[in-house]
């Protein structure tokens, strides 16, 4: 079948390119910012745009409620998740697809170049919010669906669909969905492989397939001034400021380097194998490369590959993220905030069990609040995921190996990632089966930042991949039970 169909179906995406960017630019063009409210009508706009058109490819499909969240002390409704089924031939191989629909928040003066809900190509490179994190590889399974369509030949594989609008937001409601509602009603009983592409190449050039994600512990780290009546304090110095406290706790988590000064926080960590330290050694990764098209001066860890991906992949770190409740606003202010929230989070690795992680941060927030000797009030808050890998060996693997080959004619790296997908733990958990990652998106994507994009060699050619990695999978034994 490779050699009669796979090259119909690459000339038609090739055919079709213009066809493909014009549909990313309309989902690109739905502002469904899962993180602020105003936005949830076109989170809920943007699901059912979706829906629309996966029932053009001929699957049915429906959208699952998943409850309330409460924001501001309201109670949201949450925008549903859009499930869909295309096939349904015992003879086939079955693949559930898992995807994300909202984005982060883009405003033009943030730094963009463009408006970041307008698709603008440029230089081979297609901007736009969402365009690489996550629409545009959501968009690629559709394509690659038509391509079979379109030159008359029946889709190789059966598949299923999980596609939300709140993972830039925690997936709020999606665990419950899979583990108390699809799994009993046996939406993955016939499941035999899960693959996500929310993920990216670690460099810019060469391919990559993932079978490891760190897991992330968020916390929330609340001061509460005793002294309400911050009047008399602004010159005075009376009061024992929440500002002055939240700085003091959140310096004392990591040094300049990165390193997290929590005590007892690597003790876990898996010492570094010699089979492993050869991994790294041997992945493709120039690291001047990435350090120019990222426009950094310099590397951390002077640069050096080996460590640069070890601390990217298997050692934890710590990110500060902001501060709720502090004055924002341009201009000189005076204001003293009564409340203050700073958050941070964790990136753990394997062996690092989240509740574990959390009691280390936990003791050592309050040992050092208990040395500050402040009058205010202190609370510590955390909610967390653990990390992911799969066996890079396994033959779901193999498969997206050869179909990565096919398309870009080299041997893809194995890697892990440094980011977090909590819901690929759930996948696992509630289907059984192995779990891949396969990304569409460069290294420079630039996912969560200004001018995010995606190269449009990695949009047409990752819709190849896909219809390619349908074919592969389909020539795979039937998984035991």
């Amino acid at each position: 079948m490779a050699d009669r169909t796979l090259p119909q179906v690459f000339k038609y995406v090739d055919d079709n390119a213009e066809t493909f960017k014009k549909l990313l630019k309309e989902a690109v063009a739905i502002p469904s910012v899962s993180c602020d409210v105003k936005y949830r009508n076109d989170c809920v706009r943007m699901v059912e745009w979706m829906q629309e058109k996966l029932k053009e490819v001929g699957a049915t499909t429906e959208l699952r409620d998943v409850g309330y969240q409460t924001i501001d002390e309201k109670e949201v409704k949450l925008p549903p998740v859009l499930v869909g089924v295309l096939g349904n031939d015992p003879l086939k191989q079955t693949i559930c697809i898992y995807g994300h629909l909202d984005v982060q928040p883009a405003l033009k003066s943030d730094g963009w170049d463009t408006e970041p809900f307008e698709l603008v190509e440029r230089d081979g490179k297609l901007f736009g919010r969402g365009s690489t994190d996550d629409k545009g590889p959501v968009l690629g399974w559709v394509h690659a669906i038509n391509a079979y369509k379109a030159v008359g030949e029946e889709l190789p594989v059966n598949l299923k669909f999980v596609l939300e609008c709140m993972e830039e937001s925690g997936s709020e409601g999606l665990d419950a969905l899979l583990l108390e509602k699809l799994k009993p009603e046996g939406f993955f009983k016939d499941v035999d492989y899960v693959c996500i592409s929310d993920n990216y190449w670690l460099g810019t050039t060469k391919p990559c397939i993932t079978y490891g994600l760190r897991g992330i512990s968020y916390y929330f780290l609340e001061i509460q001034c005793a002294q309400m009546d911050l009047h008399s304090g602004v010159y005075g110095g009376t009061v024992h400021e929440a500002m002055t406290d939240l700085i003091y706790l959140m310096n004392e988590l990591v040094d300049k380097n990165g390193k997290i000064l929590i005590d007892g926080i690597y003790d876990s960590v898996a010492p570094l194998t010699d089979n492993e330290k050869k991994l790294y050694t041997n992945i493709d990764f120039d690291t001047d490369g990435y350090r120019k098209s990222i426009g950094a001066p310099k590397l951390a860890h002077n640069g050096d590959k080996e460590q640069i991906l070890m601390h990217r992949w298997r050692f934890p770190s710590l990110s500060l993220h902001g501060i709720e409740g502090a004055a924002f606003q341009p201009g000189a202010k005076t204001v003293i905030p009564g409340k203050v929230i700073g958050k941070f989070s964790i990136r753990i690795v394997p062996n690092q069990e989240p509740e574990e992680v959390e009691k280390l941060v936990f003791d050592f927030v309050n040992k050092k609040w208990a040395a500050r000797k402040s009058p205010n009030k202190m609370r510590i808050t955390a909610q967390s995921g653990r990390a992911w890998t799969e066996n890079p060996d396994h033959p779901h693997y193999q498969a997206a190996a050869r179909a990565t080959r096919m398309i870009y004619l080299t041997e893809p790296d194995m890697s892990r990632e440094g980011g977090s997908i909590p819901v690929t733990i759930t996948l696992q958990e509630a289907s059984g089966r192995n779990v891949l990652l396969l990304p569409m998106g460069a290294g420079d994507d630039m996912a969560h930042s200004q001018n995010e994009k995606i190269n449009v060699r990695n949009y047409i050619e990752g819709i190849k991949l896909f219809a390619a990695y349908f074919h592969e999978v389909s020539k795979l034994p039937k998984p035991s039970k």
